[in-house]
């Protein structure tokens, strides 16, 4: 038999295993390269809303009752969360909800606490006492953050602002939340959804529903207090919701919204910086407020009750790692005597 004719012998066919470790791989493969070509575009994106949202503060990188900017890898911080009662790509106005959070890295713990937008406050800046909501009409994100500063006695280092639309856009884009309803709730906004009925139970709510929910007090026998328990359960439905595999399928829509419709100074490098917390989101520990309902000048004000606000303050303080002779000289502004005068 000559060379050429042993070159066109046929080769040995592959065993089934063979065969079958070399698709494996080659699907492996393939899967691998998709998955990070989506991780890749997903944190670009994630890139580029934080940077377009970026929102620089008069005070600069760091509190006044800080003596050194924070690091949120190293460093417990804490993040203001407010919700604006504004629409179309609008971040002015009145705050709806006022949420806010600390981290720990030491434990990867959080606290959060509502902040009822009734509580009769000083305005810091302004020099009246009125409801802490219009804190941001008067002088936005600086003069809001400077108001909850002086109220807890501890420094807000970051501040994330949305408005009704960027809440009702998430909600759908995540495919809704499921809560469990206290109560039978109808809710009327003619400028957003009109007249929202959701029923007692556990329900699934899409963006309208849900906005609707976290709004209504009026028929909450516990007002502003049920309010933000009802505003953190969204919250914690959204996180959950958040971490189903259907939502990065609806990546960019959402990034386009928040694009548009959020602010904040925390950058990207931040945002990554706190992928620690991710476990403990299910876990957050919550706290309110004791206070009571108060009318003067026919307005209705929540009055804090001053042992209230500094037993808060002070596990506010301690969650920060923050002593008493680092904490700002603010004096009480939930005195409940001086809102009674």
């Amino acid at each position: 038999m000559t060379d050429l004719q042993r070159s066109r012998k046929t080769p040995k066919k592959s065993s089934p295993f063979r065969r079958f470790l070399k698709y494996t791989l080659i699907t492996l493969l393939t899967l691998f390269v998709i998955v990070g070509g989506v991780i890749g575009y997903m944190i670009y994106q994630m890139s580029s809303m934080t940077a377009s949202s970026q929102q620089d503060l008069e005070r600069g990188d760091k509190s006044e009752y800080r003596d050194e900017a924070v690091d949120p890898v190293e460093d417990p911080i804490s993040v203001l969360f407010l919700g604006l009662d504004s629409r179309d790509d609008n971040l002015s106005g009145r705050t709806d909800a006022m949420l806010l959070a600390t981290f720990n890295p030491d434990d990867n713990s959080i606290k959060m606490i509502n902040i009822p937008r009734d509580s009769l406050v000083e305005i810091v800046g302004r020099g009246t006492r009125d409801k802490i909501n219009h804190a941001h009409a008067f002088g936005g994100v600086d003069m809001t953050i400077d108001t909850v500063e002086n109220l807890l006695d501890i420094p807000v280092d970051y501040v994330v602002s949305l408005n009704f639309v960027a809440f009702m856009e998430i909600v759908d884009t995540i495919g809704g939340v499921t809560v469990d309803v206290p109560m039978p709730i109808s809710d009327t906004d003619n400028a957003t959804y009109g007249t929202i009925e959701i029923d007692e139970g556990e329900q699934t709510l899409n963006g309208e529903e849900a906005l609707a929910y976290v709004r209504m007090r009026k028929q909450d026998p516990r007002g502003d207090l049920g309010r933000g328990d009802r505003q953190k359960d969204v919250i914690e439905a959204i996180i959950r919701q958040s971490a189903d595999f259907r939502t990065i399928t609806r990546f960019n829509s959402l990034m386009d919204s928040l694009d548009r419709n959020m602010s904040t100074n925390l950058s990207f490098g931040n945002m990554v910086s706190m992928h620690g917390y991710a476990g403990d989101l299910d876990d957050i520990e919550q706290y309110s407020f004791d206070g009571y309902d108060t009318t003067e000048g026919g307005v209705y004000y929540y009055v804090i009750r001053d042992e209230s606000r500094a037993e808060i303050s002070q596990t506010f303080k301690e969650h920060l790692e923050i002593s008493q002779s680092n904490s700002g000289t603010a004096e009480s502004t939930g005195d409940g005597e001086s809102a009674r005068q």
